[in-house]
């Protein structure tokens, strides 16, 4: 067991938020540590993007992100940007590419991300701490002291960077949740996001020998401020529904509510624009816009005969089988919660947190940082670019 050790800045969590934050506090010649229970820093980066890590979106805005405080996130943002991101990998020969819609993708693996926040730490000085548990937190006099497996720590600020809950093999905890009820933060109700769906078994039964099947759609749900709608990929699985667009409305999906699915934009127009002096079966036509096997189950499932001539089928027929392609609802039971989970939604409410600083109006000194605050970006590199920006300069010592 170690003695009383005396820092600057203590930092709980090294992962992508913590590590970052780490490396840009010891910038200022500040004595920082760096804090994890894990053996490994960074779990969470090594897993999205196939390994490779999608770890950032070149078009990241404000407006990707959900919280109950929608302006919170939009000075971190401003101050950090990917381009600033990407001029740090720059400065490490980091070779990255770009897919769909702005993601940016590592050459290499994973790893390559890690090593340069671990690099940057250690440039600067860090002590790190891990794998370390934090047993109990105290606040008195202005300074911070944590009991900790190793001894007991400190410090003049206390940065919380824990992350959330999604992921549980990656031993996420619940820690800055109860460290914020500590010190008198409210929370946001935390839940999975970018998270599959899931249904009965009896709801979807009709729908599950389509599982493996995948093809692009229109997502939407919600009203008002609160609508979500996105253009991407539907994967159809054994128990519900999943893909890009599912994760993306998943975040704006609340229980009891339904979703809706454009299957085939436009079906009724198509189909009855199509039947005037058509030869083809109702099931090749179909077959022509969405999957096969997806035609055949919805023409099933419409008690329409695949074999049908589109040319003989009443107009009737077609608007409703069109209207059930086009606006396809259906509400879900859940999700597959945290262990499918890429991210957790909720969190410290924002508006107890400078907006220009992040420390908390609660008590002086004691910062938030990463996925344990109430700020949720969609699929595709934008959680890891609100991990990216640190406390800004002015962190009070």
């Amino acid at each position: 067991m170690r003695a009383m050790e005396y820092f600057d800045i203590a930092v709980i969590g090294a992962g992508a938020a913590g590590m970052m934050c780490t490396s840009v506090a010891t910038q200022s010649v500040r004595r920082v540590v760096l804090i994890d229970h894990a053996e490994r820093p960074a779990e969470k980066i090594r897993i999205p993007g196939g390994g490779r890590c999608n770890f950032t979106n070149i078009n990241a805005q404000p407006a990707n992100f959900l919280s109950a405080n929608p302006y919170f996130c939009r000075s971190a943002l401003a101050r950090y940007t990917p381009r600033d991101f990407l001029a740090l990998l720059k400065s490490y020969r980091v070779k990255w590419h770009e897919k769909h819609k702005g993601q940016l993708f590592c050459d290499d693996s994973s790893e390559t991300i890690i090593d340069v926040l671990k690099s940057e730490c250690d440039a600067g000085g860090v002590t790190w701490r891990r794998p370390v548990a934090v047993h109990e937190i105290r606040h008195a006099d202005a300074r911070f002291s944590l009991d900790t497996g190793a001894g007991t720590i400190d410090a003049k600020a206390l940065v919380i960077a824990t992350g959330g809950l999604s992921i549980p093999k990656t031993v996420a905890t619940d820690l800055g949740y109860r460290v914020a009820k500590q010190f008198g933060h409210r929370l946001v109700d935390t839940r999975p996001a970018l998270v599959p769906l899931t249904f009965t078994s009896a709801d979807w039964t009709p729908f599950a020998v389509l599982s493996g099947l995948s093809l692009p759609v229109r997502i939407s749900t919600g009203q008002g401020k609160t609508r979500g709608e996105f253009d991407e990929d539907l994967l159809l699985t054994h128990r519900g529904v999943s893909g890009p667009g599912v994760l993306q409305i998943s975040s704006y999906w609340n229980m009891s509510e339904p979703i809706r699915i454009d299957l085939l934009p436009d079906a009724t127009e198509l189909l009855i624009d199509a039947k005037a002096g058509s030869k083809k079966q109702i099931g090749t036509v179909l077959a022509e816009h969405v999957p096969t096997r997806l035609a055949h189950a919805w023409l099933e499932a419409q008690h329409v005969s695949v074999d049908a001539r589109l040319a003989d089928l009443p107009d009737r027929t077609l608007k409703v089988l069109g209207a059930s392609l086009s606006g396809w609802t259906l509400t879900p039971s859940g999700t597959e919660g945290y262990r499918k989970a890429e991210v957790t939604r909720g969190g410290v409410y924002t508006r107890e947190l400078s907006f220009g600083t992040v420390m908390s109006e609660c008590v002086a000194g004691l910062y938030f940082v990463g996925e344990a605050v109430d700020v949720t970006g969609w699929l595709g590199g934008y959680n890891f670019q609100w991990a990216w920006p640190p406390p800004n300069s002015r962190m009070r010592l």
